[in-house]
């Protein structure tokens, strides 16, 4: 739990969120653009230099790819490439693991059944980041099985 000082004032109105926009940093910008739009509902909104802005069809969604050497990172902070963790959530992972295949992406680990009632397949991106491609499973039940 988040505590103050007591002799402060505290705000206790919180801002509403807009838009959440998750930048990934990268040090090739054609490959994160190719390997995100060829896999998932993406499109190019904004295409730069050092900054791409995709957006879903349903204009819902949106990444962000800025060049890890770009400017307006603030002097210091300019890191190697590391990406995040990330799960896109789509109808079919198999689909998505053919295209990955075909494009000749690194697949971490092929589509495999889960525990928690996710087909799951696991892709490496360019700039790093580990990206999990779920489906949910329609025969699954959190009922034990006899």
């Amino acid at each position: 739990m988040l505590s103050l000082p007591a002799k402060r004032k505290v705000l206790t109105m919180t801002q509403t969120i807009n838009r959440l926009l998750l930048n990934v940093l990268s040090d090739d910008l054609e490959a994160s653009k190719a390997f995100y739009t060829a896999l998932f509902d993406f499109q190019v909104d904004y295409d730069s230099d050092w900054f791409v802005h995709l957006i879903s069809s349903e204009r819902q969604l949106e990444l962000g790819i800025m060049s890890v050497d770009s400017e307006i990172l603030p002097k210091g902070i300019q890191p190697v490439p590391r990406g995040f963790y990330t799960t896109f959530v789509v109808k079919d992972a198999d689909e998505v693991f053919q295209l990955a295949r075909q494009l000749g992406l690194d697949v971490i680990s092929e589509p495999e059944d889960t525990f928690y009632g996710q087909r799951r397949l696991v892709l490496s991106s360019p700039e790093g980041s580990i990206i999990d491609v779920s489906s949910p499973m329609s025969d699954f039940s959190l009922e034990p099985q006899a």
